[in-house]
């Protein structure tokens, strides 16, 4: 039988996979319409084993093992969420979506607008890179799909983000992609309040968290960047720099009036994030603070991005293009003293 949600604890400290893994049990427990879809999700429990055990709990009818075919299974899932159903996704590695491309950008997100009808679908992305994986299963690919009215994209950074944005994901009326960092799975562990109602405030998306206050500068960050921002801001601390940090969580909707409060505070704003450095969402963040806080900025908008290139397959290389701890305090002491 489903785990009865009742019956969970108030708090636990799960790993960022946990966490994951929690909300689509409680989500399936709690509403039978929702069902999972992907490549060895059910026996298998799917490439990362989010899904261990769950067709023992769930049946086969609810975890349904698909072809490698993204764009059928993704055809199919807009086609259950229109019969009422509420499927969720899970790809392998969140760089095999570009074959699903179509079906996300033309009818997934444009179904509502077409027809009025709701499209409660959710696309898992294992995004990002650092496990010296290569080019094809390291991919950040956000700024593909943010062009796209239609689509909700969210970006976790936390086993409580993960937990929660999941579970609110999965309620949405209409598509959201879920970006969950895989380098984050295993190595991250943290508190998660366990939501026992079937309706809560605490589910949402669209809401940024400030986790450091600041007086000389912002980072704007999500993923996993936000553990070597909030590392940095820290470092820099015992010299006396102090240094805020916005985890922006969501990206579409974003919470633009908490990135722009930070940046009117410090007059300083650095923008980290993994994916390219062009047409990334970093540019995106910049013109919004160029068009609506450029009276506040004490220096030039700075980005930290990975190079416009694809990711290597050596890990020492591969590190040295992520932004870590050390490459985003050298550029807060280089905004800070601009």
């Amino acid at each position: 039988m489903p785990s009865n949600p009742e019956s969970l604890p108030e708090a636990g400290t799960l790993t960022y996979l946990e966490a994951i893994s929690l909300a689509l049990q409680e989500e399936m427990a709690k509403d039978e319409s929702v069902f999972l879809m992907g490549q060895d999700i059910a026996e298998y429990g799917g490439a990362f084993k989010v899904t261990r055990d769950f067709v023992g709990e769930f049946g086969k009818d609810r975890l349904v093992n698909t072809p490698i075919s993204e764009s059928g299974t993704i055809g199919m899932a807009v086609g259950a969420a229109l019969l009422g159903r509420r499927p969720i996704v899970e790809m392998q590695f969140a760089d095999f979506v570009s074959c699903g491309f179509n079906q996300l950008v033309n009818v997934a997100a444009k179904m509502h607008w077409r027809t009025g009808a709701a499209v409660p679908l959710v696309v898992r992305l294992p995004v990002g890179a650092g496990a010296g994986a290569g080019p094809f299963h390291s991919q950040s690919m956000e700024a593909w799909f943010l062009h796209t009215p239609g689509l909700k994209v969210v970006a976790p950074s936390s086993p409580a983000d993960a937990y929660i944005l999941l579970r609110a994901a999965v309620r949405d009326p209409n598509p959201v992609l879920y970006l969950e960092h895989k380098s984050l799975y295993r190595r991250l562990k943290g508190s998660v309040e366990i939501e026992k109602g079937t309706d809560s405030d605490a589910l949402r998306c669209g809401v940024a968290r400030v986790l450091r206050q600041g007086a000389d500068a912002v980072v704007l960050t999500y993923g996993r960047p936000v553990h070597a921002a909030v590392e940095a801001a820290e470092m820099l601390a015992a010299d006396g720099v102090s240094i805020a940090v916005v985890d922006l969580c969501t990206l579409m909707p974003l919470d633009e009036s908490t990135m722009l409060e930070w940046v009117q505070r410090t007059g300083r704003v650095l923008i980290v994030h993994e994916a390219g450095l062009t047409g990334g969402f970093g540019a995106e963040l910049a013109a919004r603070v160029a068009d609506s806080a450029f009276a506040y900025l004490d220096a030039p908008i700075r980005r930290l991005a990975f190079p416009d290139h694809p990711v290597p397959f050596h890990k020492t290389l591969e590190d040295g293009c992520l932004p870590s701890t050390e490459t985003i305090a050298t550029a807060l002491v280089d905004l800070v003293g601009w």
